[in-house]
């Protein structure tokens, strides 16, 4: 009773900003509805086909959708990519070749990148290829404007590659602001850039979307924000079509490209996320708001603040203390619709260089959008908390947590 009595003490301080997230819901909701009504979606395109995927009318449409949706020229929307790092990895070697160079102009990249990059070695990765990779870190959590042109007046890089999410960093995740400033700049000294942008988990928090402001081109996943809870696999790459091409020969086989690739049934899947992510990601930024005002009010420290701008739906919780993070991913999981009384410990996760404790109770294997939280095992030991399918259950999930916390 006392955890419930603070979640509604909260929910009055926090209405307000519920309000502005309910706003951006709407108008999102409007451009998803608009592009399903200027393509005539209907009951044919849940059609699936098998072997080679020939003549797919339901993929090509949801592509052109999709590509709508977010200000693109056009859209690879395929469930044979595994995740959204499978995507990026072939947005990567569809546009780089040997002798050329790779520039990070938000800092080091999500953990699961560094061996596609050759950060960390194999023998696979882009570095093993002859392709170069340098870097330039986010200065006070934003873009190093100054040190970015002038690297940029000295060299040509054929891709500039930005992370909008923080990953397991502690820096800001990016805002559109921040990004339409930072590419503007860019084209202005090097036009013939590629400038792609890894938007996972920001996809429908802010209205506007990195190719609708300059990116040539875009990527993330749909077990993420725009799956909607729905979508059982998948990503996407938009942008530009000639990179979008390019990436449909890498993903399958030059010559073929994106004319191949069944869609196995998952078409409406791919439909119904689409039309429920504005919704599910309002809900995601609801809990997260939620999370960090009251674990703020515990102690804790937190990124974004309840009441600051949100680029993602990530909240960033510290505890500075290994048992705390690991107490607070338990009570996520215990919360959790799927394997709720399984105890999650950190363990070794591929393409990961810390253990890793997750809670990800979803009914979508490491669903980031349904409900979950997790973190390496690793100072300051920080949980990132995203998801919920509705504001209830995210609730539901988070009351659990603190309850266990409190119970420690």
């Amino acid at each position: 009773m006392e955890i419930e009595k603070m979640i509604s003490e909260a929910e009055k301080e926090l209405y307000p900003i519920f309000k502005k997230i309910d706003d951006a819901v709407f108008e999102n909701s409007k451009k998803v509805i608009n592009a399903f009504h200027n393509h005539c979606i209907s009951e044919i395109h849940f059609n699936s086909t098998t072997g080679y995927g020939y003549n797919d009318i339901g993929r090509d449409t949801i592509e052109r959708v999709f590509a709508e949706v977010l200000d693109a020229e056009s859209a690879l929307v395929r469930n044979q990519f595994i995740s959204g790092s499978h995507a990026l990895n072939v947005a990567f070697f569809s546009i780089l070749r040997p002798g050329d160079t790779c520039l990070a102009i938000s800092g080091e990249p999500y953990d699961t990148l560094k061996e596609v990059i050759g950060i960390v070695e194999n023998a696979s990765s882009l570095k093993s290829f002859g392709v170069e990779y340098e870097q330039i870190d986010l200065l006070n959590d934003d873009f190093d404007d100054e040190k970015i042109i002038e690297t940029l007046q000295k060299k040509f890089y054929k891709l500039i590659h930005i992370q909008r999410s923080r990953g397991y960093s502690t820096r800001e995740s990016l805002s559109i602001d921040k990004l339409k400033r930072i590419i503007e700049k860019i084209k202005t000294v090097s036009p013939d850039s590629v400038v792609m942008v890894d938007n996972c988990y920001c996809e429908m928090v802010e209205t506007s979307t990195p190719t609708g402001v300059g990116a040539d081109i875009m990527v993330g996943s749909l077990i993420k924000n725009l799956g909607g809870s729905i979508a059982p696999n998948g990503a996407y790459i938009a942008g530009k079509k000639c990179y979008v091409e390019l990436a449909g020969e890498r993903l399958t086989l030059p010559g073929e490209g994106r004319e191949v690739g069944p869609s196995l049934g998952i078409n409406k899947d791919f439909l119904r996320g689409l039309y429920m992510a504005p919704s599910v990601v309002g809900s995601s930024l609801k809990m997260a708001v939620l999370a960090s005002y009251l674990l703020e009010k515990m102690g804790c420290s937190v990124s974004p603040r309840y009441d600051e701008h949100r680029a993602d739906i990530v909240e960033m919780i510290t505890f500075g203390n290994p048992d705390k993070l690991i107490q607070f991913v338990q009570g996520i999981q215990a919360g959790s619709a799927i394997d709720a009384n399984a105890v999650p410990e950190p363990t070794d996760m591929p393409g990961y260089e810390d253990k890793i404790i997750m809670a990800s109770g979803s009914f979508v294997q490491g669903s980031s959008i349904e409900i979950s939280a997790d973190g390496p095992l690793r100072e300051p030991y920080i949980a990132y908390l995203q998801g919920s399918v509705t504001y209830e259950y995210g609730k539901i999930a988070l009351s659990r947590a603190i309850e266990r916390m409190m119970q420690e």
